[in-house]
């Protein structure tokens, strides 16, 4: 069974930092890649970051320089470090994994941005 579980949200200053954490199922996460996804209020959904069975990682132009994802293959958990965090990075962050191919989502965790 595919199961992904966010945490790590919250309320947070212009400026600050949150760590995001969501952990997968093993058949969610052994040998495919993962993803953390953003939804705005009125927006679409957008990726955020991403990081494959190995390692490689990408992500949006908007989030480059201040976040990172990492992935933690002993626990079954992948990461979101946020730094510098803006008010536009206010939304609800999915988890994401590849898997089967399907992909497959978590419920979500909302991180807010203060001005």
């Amino acid at each position: 069974q595919v199961q992904l579980v966010e945490s790590g949200g919250g309320l947070v200053q212009a400026g600050g930092s949150l760590r995001l954490s969501c952990a997968a199922s093993r058949s969610a996460f052994v040998g495919n890649a993962m993803g953390w996804y953003r939804q705005a209020p009125g927006k679409q959904r957008e990726l955020v970051a991403g990081v494959s069975s190995g390692g490689t990682t990408n992500y949006a132009d908007s989030v480059k320089g201040r976040f990172s994802i990492s992935r933690d293959n002993a626990k079954n958990t992948v990461y979101l470090q946020m730094n510098s965090l803006k008010p536009e990075d206010t939304a609800v962050y999915y988890c994401s994994a590849l898997a089967g191919g399907a992909t497959w989502w978590g419920r979500g965790t909302q991180v807010t941005v203060s001005s």
